[in-house]
């Protein structure tokens, strides 16, 4: 678990991801359309993915999440902010681009 979380500190966005996954594909474009351009590891392409992954099942089960699925898992301003269901939430909430900002990850919104 500490490389995870080592590398989810690096960036301002960083999300595991699988290639194969559409829902992992689908929060990098929600991400990447409000400007922001996450650092992705895609676990099914690193020598160590398998590791991460299960890194990332552990890390979604200790948080308060709703999610089941290990991938993506989104880190937003070095913390860990969950999978699908939490970023979708927070986009929904209107509450996703106030974080991206205080991140670092984008500087300006207007939605």
């Amino acid at each position: 678990m500490d490389m995870v979380m080592s590398l989810g500190s690096e960036k301002p966005v960083v999300i595991f991801s699988k290639s194969s996954c559409c829902m992992s594909h689908s929060i990098q474009k929600l991400i990447s359309s409000y400007g922001a351009n996450p650092e992705v590891h895609e676990l099914d392409k690193v020598p160590s993915g398998k590791e991460m992954e299960s890194a990332c099942k552990l890390l979604g089960q200790s948080a308060e999440t709703s999610s089941t699925a290990h991938v993506p898992a989104v880190f937003i301003g070095h913390q860990f902010v969950g999978g699908a269901n939490e970023v979708m939430s927070l986009h929904i909430q209107g509450k996703l681009a106030p974080l991206l900002i205080q991140a670092k990850a984008i500087w300006v919104w207007k939605g």
